[in-house]
Order: C-alpha cells, then structure tokens, then sequence
C-alpha cells in the first residue's frame, strides 16, 4: 500500500488536476440541493442514472438516493453521486482519482466507466483528479475495498432478496394502511422498510457489477474472435422459455393481455410496478392508475406486434452467429458456449434485481403518502421534503414555514429546462445554459467551449447490430413516443422500461445516453432491432421526418441531406 501511494504522483495519465486547491467546505443549503457542481472542479456524468431518473428529481426522490447510496462511498469526505439542477450525476473524477492510486492504467478506467458508469467518456474531455493528503488517499482505498465487499455480499443476498421481496411488498403495504400514529410509521420505517431497502441497492449495485464484468470481457473476446457485430449478437438471447428477461416482462405481459392469455389482475401483480419515470417517487405506478393499463392496451391494439416473432428472429440470428463461431473456433466452441450461457444468466439476475428494487421504491412512495395523511400535507407537498424532513415528521418536529412552496419554485425551474448534457465538467448553471442558443446538449465545459459537430456523421456506441435505412422519429417521452409509426427509428434521449412497450414498433433506436450494457442496448439486441446508444446529440441534431442510415454493428448514424 505505502507503495502504491509514493508511487502516486508519478503515474502517467491523461488527466489534469484543479489549478487551485478547492476548500473543503460545507455547501450552502441551496448549492448542496440543487448543484453539486459548486463543490469543486470535478468531471461530472448522468448516463448511469440517466436511464433510472428520467426526469427533474423532487426533494424526496434526491434525498431516498443520498440515503440509500450514503454506504456508496469510494472517497471519505466525497459525495459520489450529486445533484445538479434536479438530476443525478456521478463525480468521475472521484472513479479516476482512486483509479490512479491503485496504480491502474486510463484504459482499466475506460473500460470500467463502460461496463459499471455506462458512459464512453468524450475524446475532448479532461477529467479533473482531486487532490488528497497520503491519509485520505490511503482511506480511499479501504473505503474502494470496503464497498466492493458490499456488493459481494449483495450478490450472496441476492437469491433470498428475489424470494422475499413480492411478499414482503404486499405484507409492508397492508401494514401501512393499518398505522394511524406517526410514531408507529417511524418504527416501521426504521425496523421493517430501511433494512430491506438498503439490503435491495446492494444487491442490484453488486448484481449490476457481476454481470457488467463479465458480460464485457466475455465481448472482448468474442470480438477479437468473429468481429464486434457477431460479438453483440452473442452476448444477446439473454432470455429462456421460462425465464424471460424482466426489462421484456412490460411488453410481453401486454401482448398475452391483449390475446387474453393472462387477466388484468395477473398483469398488474407482475408489472404493475413497472413504467415511466419508475425512480420518481412522486409519480403513480401502473397499478394505481387503471387508465395507464386501458391507454397502453389501445396503442397495442392499434399497432399489433409479434413479439414471440421478434424474439424468434433474434434467436435465429443468434444460432446463425453461433454457428459461425463453431466453424471457425471448434475447439475455443465449448469454452465460450459456457461463458455466454453464464453472461445470460448474471443478465437475467441483474433485471430481477432491478425489478424487485422497483417494488421497493413503490413501497416508499406508499409510505411517504401514509405520512402526508398522518401528518396533514395535502396534494404533493410530501413529495418535496426530504426523507429526513419526513422522519422528524413523524417524530414531532416541523419543516421551517415557506420552505416547501421555495422548492416547489425551484423544482418548477428546472424542470421547464431542456434535459442537461451527459457530461459536464466545472461550474455548470442550468438557468445560463440553457438560455445559450449556441449550447451543445452532450458535453459541458466550464473552461473551454467544444466544438459543435457539423458533419453528417453521428457516432455512438454499438447497441445492437443490423442496418436499417429510415425516417427519424424524436421523442422526449414515452408520451411522445406514442407518436411513432411502425418501421420509424426512434430516437431519444434514453430510454427506462417504459420506453420497451415502443421497441417493438421501431426500425431502429438510436439515444444520446447509453452503452453496450445499458437498457436500451441490452432490449434492442432482444429484439434483434438495430441500435446505437450514447450519441450525445443525437436528438438536437435530428429532427423528425429526417431520413437516416442506422448501422448498429458500427455505432454509426448517417443523416441523408
């Protein structure tokens, strides 16, 4: 260790450290709920998050993420996860930090950035390290070890979480419609629903992990073998006749719905949880909405899809693949037979992680709604306190007066703005950039102004391969994306589950956000629909009823003037 530490400063790597020392000082109240930017010259990125918080966070949401990701700490005295303008982002310059001090290379932090933070970083962006004493440096490194021993155990835990999960939900909920004294619903929160949900996050942070690892190396592998497109094929085919993958469940549960091979009630009990804006605590689940379900049973109907035919398809493009393989490598066949089989299964895992996570954060919407009743908030206001707020609610105190109708404003703000960029580097005011008409919507730096892009090449991380020459359809939400005609190309910002009912419409998807292993991607090869994810501006420089080439195989969009 001590070596590693002496031997720190001396590492070559292509990233810059702050000019200045940044003071470590507490944020002001405003800064450290609405801007973490202000904390430091630091890299910032949403694309992890950007997938599960798709719109401007209410206070509670932003504060159940600090709380269920407080042990999520790779650098004492760091937040990893900030809150800029309503939206999450990752401090990568913590990620590249402790990267440098265990002496491990750009490319290890590249590829880790890929397959755990979901991002390509930009060619032109410089991440900031952070300047640490040989103590902090050394605590680093034990809190890195301490968090990754988390997750070990989140894996182990993982198969009793799936298991208990569904009744625990149904047992906590009919709980809480029997406590009528806040101080009983403190004692719930602290005995049955904080336990359990800290146990869920570490179980997906862990599965997440677990399969990203080895799903990326398995692609590696397999490219250097038979070439990135039948690479992407392979690690596809993720779901089994009686296992489907959970991000399929939304769609396909609705085509046996619409035939009537399953009833309402069963649909509801196994995807009710599941849909847009599903990390947002403030919006209604499925369930609780009965038109949600009439709504999307009318788009379906009026534009039918053979889901068993696109899985069909996607499965013979995979034989196809496989076949390929066999011929060419007979003897590495068994080997990676069984690697691909292993990636599928840590795949399907990771989904059901996910979605039982979801069930979990219904649960604590249900709550937070339980105590607006118990402790007299009408409307939403329970929605813009924060978890501790509420707690001491509970506990007698109250909030300072005026405080919920400020957030409320500042909430209002932000949300009316255009979604931010991917990556931001420095000092980032949302207000500012988004009044700039000459603002880029993938990069932000507070130090020089990028270039912005004029050809007619888009380029973004291979999702899912297959080319398909197309009309554009830009969508912003899954609303929106209603609009989409059979056979158009979809492009998006990113995508949630939500966004799976739309798939099977689309030629090909195309978003700004996202990597190999995000949502996007992992449905898209399901499908077998082409797909180029992490593009950056893909949406502000497409617009509907453009026509474009879409090359999934090469991460590649061209737009025919």
């Amino acid at each position: 260790m001590a070596l590693i530490l002496s031997q720190f400063d001396k590492l070559p790597y292509n990233i810059q450290y702050p000019a200045h020392a940044i003071p470590r000082r507490k944020m002001t109240h405003r800064n450290d709920e609405w801007n973490a930017t202000f904390s430091g010259d630091y890299l910032w990125s949403n694309v992890n998050f950007g997938e599960a918080v798709t719109e401007t966070m209410t206070p509670l949401t932003w504060s159940v993420i600090r709380f269920t990701l407080k042990d999520w700490q790779f650098l004492p005295g760091y937040a990893t996860v900030g809150n800029i303008g309503g939206t999450p982002y990752l401090n990568i310059s913590i990620f590249a930090t402790l990267f440098r001090a265990m002496r491990r290379s750009q490319a290890d932090l590249l590829r880790y950035m890929e397959g755990t933070l979901y991002m390509k970083l930009p060619a032109e962006m410089e991440i900031q390290l952070i300047r640490l004493s040989p103590r902090t440096r050394l605590a680093g490194l034990f809190t890195a070890a301490q968090v990754q021993r988390k997750q070990r155990r989140g894996i182990g835990q993982l198969e009793s979480y799936l298991a208990e999960t569904p009744d625990w939900f149904q047992t906590t909920q009919a709980r809480l419609d029997e406590i009528y004294q806040p101080a009983d619903l403190l004692t719930l929160w602290q005995r049955q629903i904080a336990p359990h949900v800290q146990k869920g996050v570490w179980c997906v942070l862990g599965s997440a992990t677990h399969s990203a690892d080895y799903t990326l190396q398995l692609r590696r592998d397999l490219s250097q073998n038979v070439g990135p497109e039948d690479a992407n094929r392979l690690i596809a085919n993720l779901s089994e006749r009686n296992d489907l993958l959970a991000s399929l469940g939304l769609v396909a549960g609705l085509a046996k719905l619409a035939c009537g091979e399953i009833s309402r009630e069963s649909y509801l009990s196994q995807y009710g949880h599941r849909g847009p804006h599903e990390f947002e605590l403030s919006v209604p689940r499925p369930a609780e909405d009965p038109r949600w379900l009439d709504q999307e049973l009318t788009h379906f109907n009026e534009h039918p899809i053979d889901i068993d035919d696109l899985l069909a398809k996607q499965q013979a493009a995979f034989a196809n693949a496989w076949e390929r393989l066999q011929t060419q490598y007979p003897r590495q066949a068994a080997a990676f037979q069984k690697r691909i089989h292993e990636s599928a299964r840590r795949a399907r895992l990771r989904e059901q992680a996910r979605s039982a996570y979801i069930r979990d954060r219904w649960l604590i919407r249900l709550f937070a709604l339980r105590a607006a009743d118990l402790l007299g908030y009408p409307g939403d206001e329970v929605f813009f306190l924060s978890l501790a707020e509420i707690l001491a609610g509970l506990g007698g105190e109250q909030p300072a007066p005026g405080l919920i109708a400020t957030r409320k404003e500042t909430y209002r703000q932000f949300k009316a703005l255009p979604p931010y960029p991917s990556v931001i580097r420095g000092r980032f005011d949302p207000l500012q950039w988004a009044a700039d008409p000459q603002r880029r919507s993938d990069i932000f730096d507070a130090h020089e102004t990028p270039k912005i892009n004029t050809s007619n090449l888009i380029t973004g991380s291979p999702g899912s391969a297959g080319q398909i020459v197309g009309i554009v359809r830009v969508a912003f939400t899954p609303e929106e994306g209603q609009q989409l005609r059979p056979g158009e190309i979809l492009v998006t910002v990113q995508t949630d589950v939500s966004w799976t009912l739309l798939f099977p419409r689309a030629g090909a998807v195309i978003t700004d956000v996202g990597a190999p292993l995000s949502h996007a991607a992992i449905v898209a090869r399901e499908l077998g629909i082409p797909a180029v994810v992490g593009c950056g501006d893909a949406t502000a420089r497409l617009k509907t009823g453009d026509r474009v080439r879409v090359d999934g195989g090469r991460g590649t969009v061209e737009i025919f003037v």
